[in-house]
């Protein structure tokens, strides 16, 4: 068990131990503080807001199931992250439709106006993520926004580097493509 968790705001040690113990209080203090932030990463993996709360309660049944695997080291809303994370990329493995990526080696990367992205508010870059297709989607939070390399992607997806680095590229033109449009 946990001697000390450095938690944040109404959510400390009583919370955290009464979320061991199965306090359906407890759990709910920790869920109405953590639940926003979680699911602007699951709004990130996702491409509508359904798929989104589906991805956040799974991930908040993960944590409650898991939450006596916090050894706390580290930071709890970084091991909550992690959680949600991975569990947005099952929930995009099981929704795979067992299509092939075509490997590039070497996919250039597209260059664009930073004018266009400065002039489109967050919540419009996030719609335009959420239309991009799954792998694309994926790979572009997985890089982009949480910084994997192309090799972790490529381990936590079941795919090579290469793909990896094609899906990012195909992910940048297509933002790109849908920048110009939103312009015109």
């Amino acid at each position: 068990m946990v001697s000390d968790i450095q938690l944040q705001g109404v959510i400390d040690q009583s919370v955290f131990e009464g979320c061991l113990a199965g306090k359906r209080q407890s759990q709910a203090l920790l869920y109405n503080y953590f639940a926003p932030k979680m699911f602007g990463i699951c709004l990130r993996y996702a491409s509508d807001y359904h798929s989104a709360e589906d991805i956040l309660q799974e991930g908040f049944i993960k944590v409650f199931n898991n939450l006596y695997r916090f050894r706390g080291e580290g930071s709890f809303e970084g091991w909550l992250k992690r959680i949600f994370i991975n569990t947005a990329i099952e929930y995009y493995r099981k929704s795979l439709n067992l299509k092939k990526n075509v490997e590039l080696d070497k996919a250039p990367e597209p260059t664009y106006a930073s004018t266009a992205i400065g002039r489109l508010a967050t919540a419009d870059l996030l719609k335009l993520v959420q239309k991009l297709p799954p792998g694309y989607r994926t790979v572009f939070n997985l890089y982009a926004i949480e910084g994997f390399a192309h090799r972790e992607i490529g381990e936590m997806l079941g795919i090579s580097e290469g793909t990896s680095k094609s899906q990012l590229a195909r992910a940048r033109e297509t933002l790109k493509k849908m920048i110009k449009s939103e312009e015109e």
